[in-house]
């Protein structure tokens, strides 16, 4: 990858985040003339490029259509949409490619690649298949929408790549062929950049594009791809498997992770918890076992693996009241998951606390299960009503004005045997900078109320 080589064409980034940025470094460095457009005055990594690439052309402030119109190729970072009117303009009218970061990777890379993506729970899944592969001898290198930005993985000694995929680096993705792909699940989530569900399913759908091996989620069919049966695949649930897939197996009062009629783990060794985190579990092995990882390897991986902050993190027990941060759960599918996996698992009820801003989705699919498992709900942010409205309950509704309230308000509520569950399902940026700052704020509210 020559540096002295000068290739036809201007490649135009836009989006000056890490994404762009990693775009910029790894265009130059294949020999392209580059130009950056950002729609902010002053975005991030804006002195660092022009310190390390002070002949590239910048435009700031608004979608550039003369620039954009020069370009052989636009390559967008993915907080920007395709359907802005400057983009679709140069891409329907003047012919121009528009792609992302996950795009010149896949042209430059000539290893597997296991490709994971859904509404939920593919951050948890990415990064333990990325512990097995490693807990089994294997190169690997673990990003894309996750950490690390994609092309900087290239620069790894990797014989395997295992990639978190958002919707929207899929939309801007056409060279994808992953050794084994997934879609965990589908429901609501950025309505406000999808006309409907259907735009959002079909923007998902396409990490089966060209794959070899695919994986399904039995209790969700939005997972499941026209593809033809000959495809090789397989798929996960918490039911009981058929011979070719995995599932759980119930015995004597006891759940094992199974595959066919092979029980595999007894459930309780696993140190992840809740029944969500049983499917991700599966989800990961049936994964694994397609770009073939050892079942030891990944097994003893389930055994060890606490999971990721703010994504159904214990922070604490205390007097029998468990607290989970799971502000990870910015959409509605996110947090029923949340809800049906810990309130099985528990003998007490679920306060949960919820709010932010919904990204227009629609809230009243957390009924049936706050019905089941809820003591109370907790609401607080800019879509605080728009959810009471949503929720038909029985159970307690009350309005919060911050964290540290709310925790002192399910403190009080809070009996033994019970879970108090922060998961928004919504986004947080009305109250706080990011979901790591609400989890992290909570954490610390928690630590306050009860130690």
């Amino acid at each position: 990858m020559s540096g002295l080589i000068q290739r036809e064409g201007l490649r135009v980034v836009v989006g000056l985040g890490k994404t762009g940025l990693s775009c910029v470094r790894y265009l130059r460095q294949l020999g392209y003339k580059v130009a950056v457009n950002d729609t902010r005055t002053n975005p991030p990594n804006l002195a660092e490029l022009q310190a390390e690439f002070a002949d590239v052309e910048v435009s700031l402030g608004q979608l550039d259509e003369v620039l954009l119109l020069k370009a052989h190729e636009i390559i967008v970072s993915p907080g920007i949409s395709i359907q802005e009117p400057a983009l679709l303009s140069a891409h329907l009218n003047a012919g121009i490619k528009i792609i992302g970061d996950i795009e010149l990777f896949c042209r430059a890379v000539d290893k597997p690649i296991v490709a994971i993506t859904g509404s939920n729970a593919k951050s948890t899944v990415t990064t333990l298949v990325g512990l097995m592969a490693q807990n089994a001898g294997v190169k690997v290198a673990v990003g894309g929408n996750l950490g690390t930005p994609v092309l900087e993985l290239l620069q790894e000694d990797a014989d395997l790549y295992v990639l978190e995929l958002s919707s929207f680096q899929l939309e801007t993705t056409h060279s994808l062929r992953a050794a084994a792909a997934t879609v965990l699940n589908i429901s609501e989530d950025h309505m406000d950049r999808y006309a409907n569900l259907m735009a959002y399913h079909k923007a998902k759908h396409r990490i089966y594009r060209n794959c070899h091996f695919y994986v399904t989620n039995r209790q969700d069919m939005l997972t499941t791809p026209l593809l033809p049966d000959s495809l090789p695949n397989t798929s996960f649930g918490l039911d009981k498997p058929d011979l070719r897939s995995f599932g759980i197996i119930k015995e004597q009062g006891k759940s094992y992770l199974a595959k066919g009629q092979t029980k595999l783990l007894d459930t309780a060794e696993m140190a992840l918890f809740g029944e969500h985190n049983m499917a991700n579990a599966l989800a990961a092995l049936a994964l694994g076992e397609a770009v073939n990882l050892p079942m030891d390897a990944m097994l003893d991986t389930l055994k060890t693996f606490t999971g990721l902050a703010h994504r159904c993190q214990l922070v604490a027990t205390q007097q029998g009241v468990a607290w989970y941060n799971d502000s990870k759960g910015t959409n509605v599918g996110a947090t029923l998951a949340a809800i049906n996996g810990l309130g099985a698992s528990i003998s007490g009820k679920v306060i949960l606390i919820a709010g932010g801003v919904g990204k227009g989705q629609d809230f009243s699919p957390l009924s049936p299960a706050l019905a089941q498992y809820g003591k109370a709900v907790l609401l607080m942010g800019e879509d605080a009503p728009k959810i009471d409205q949503a929720l038909q309950l029985n159970i307690s509704k009350s309005y919060v004005s911050d964290l540290n309230h709310a925790v002192n308000t399910a403190q009080q509520l809070a009996q033994q045997g019970d879970v108090v569950l922060l998961s928004p399902a919504c986004a947080s940026f009305d109250m706080f900078k990011n979901y790591e700052d609400r989890g992290n704020q909570f954490v610390a509210s928690v630590k306050r109320a009860i130690f």
